[in-house]
């Protein structure tokens, strides 16, 4: 049986006569249908304007929609981690997309055949392996995991502070993803302006700015995010592995193998010298997934179409935006905060 989770959500779609994706992710964001416990968190939480609609609130630190907080929290109370469990622990924009689909691939590529008919030709990547916060545990959902085979795997953008304890717990497998920050500021912005209605007009790169500076954005701020990833993956080597998004694309088969052998299933000799890993990659590649029709006209259940995920995946291209003064700020603030840590990013 295949580890794809979760993949008939009871609210996917594709019927042309439901909601259009902008309403139905405005319906996502509405401060309406909450438990009682968020409702009662939001009123004592920080709360700031969001870049797409709504609001952000800042808990444990960092700022949320209002419904991925209450899949937060749910998640926080229900998901029971396994060892042999792998979570992919990325930075919103840094290369989720194309991690879930490399994940996908290698981990069931045993029962799931390197032909035209594999899941990840027909489905996106983010409906083969879900969010905890945004897909699992959202809208009041509590599903019973406990049938699913093993290993299992899903994605957070959570941070390490508000990781579910049983995943710090248990010694299930986790990949934290990482990315220059102004390349994932340049994709956060387009992503945002493809999200908003059109009636409320695109947001302006300066405001944008502005805001990731101020860290006020989904998941923020940055820095810290990536350093709680960058400290975790050093106090936990066996457990966490710390990836840069601008390695990845660099010497994608050299870390291919290496999350591969992370993840316990390693390519064998046979397997690599059969081209399985070239292949992989083949299947994963941007070009490929971008060019696919379930990446061309579909949609995820809370409305965003699978294009949205796709744009460019390019490393450098925010200085096609950034003005002189952009980058200097930008650089600024993570020597300042990543050089005490040693860290490189």
């Amino acid at each position: 049986m295949e580890t794809n989770l979760l993949s008939t959500h009871p609210h996917d779609s594709h019927d042309p006569k439901e909601a259009t994706p902008s309403s139905k992710f405005a319906k996502y964001l509405q401060e309406d249908d909450l438990t009682q416990e968020c409702q009662a968190l939001i009123s004592t939480l920080p709360k700031e304007q969001d870049w797409v609609m709504s609001h952000l609130y800042q808990y444990q630190g960092f700022w949320h929609p209002i419904r991925e907080l209450q899949g937060v929290l749910s998640c926080q109370h229900h998901f029971q981690a396994r060892d042999t469990d792998i979570i992919l622990a990325t930075n919103p924009k840094c290369g989720s997309t194309w991690l879930k689909a490399l994940a996908y691939v290698v981990v069931n590529r045993k029962i799931i055949p390197l032909d035209d008919n594999h899941s990840l030709l027909s489905k996106n990547p983010h409906e083969l392996v879900p969010c905890l916060e945004l897909r699992v545990y959202v809208d009041h959902q509590v599903p019973d995991l406990t049938e699913l085979p093993s290993p299992r795997l899903f994605s957070t953008h959570l941070p390490v502070e508000s990781l579910p304890l049983s995943i710090k717990e248990t010694s299930c497998k986790v990949v934290c993803l990482a990315r220059d920050p102004k390349d994932t500021f340049i994709s956060l912005w387009h992503f945002a302006n493809k999200l908003r209605p059109p009636n409320d007009g695109k947001l302006q790169l300066e405001e944008a700015f502005d805001k990731f500076c101020k860290g006020v954005s989904f998941l923020g701020p940055f820095w810290d995010h990536v350093l709680s990833s960058w400290k975790y993956s050093l106090d936990n080597p066996n457990k966490v592995f710390f990836l840069k998004y601008e390695d990845l694309k660099e010497q994608p088969k050299l870390y291919l193998k290496k999350l591969a052998e992370f993840w316990e299933c390693p390519f064998s000799s046979e397997e690599e010298n059969n081209g399985v890993v070239d292949e992989i990659l083949s299947l994963c590649s941007f070009d490929n997934l971008s060019n696919l029709e379930v990446n061309k006209i579909g949609k995820l259940s809370t409305g965003e179409h699978n294009e949205a995920f796709f744009r460019k995946g390019e490393v450098g291209d925010w200085a096609n935006y950034f003005t002189q003064e952009m980058t200097e700020k930008l650089d600024e603030i993570c020597l300042n905060k990543f050089q005490l840590c040693g860290l490189k990013i």
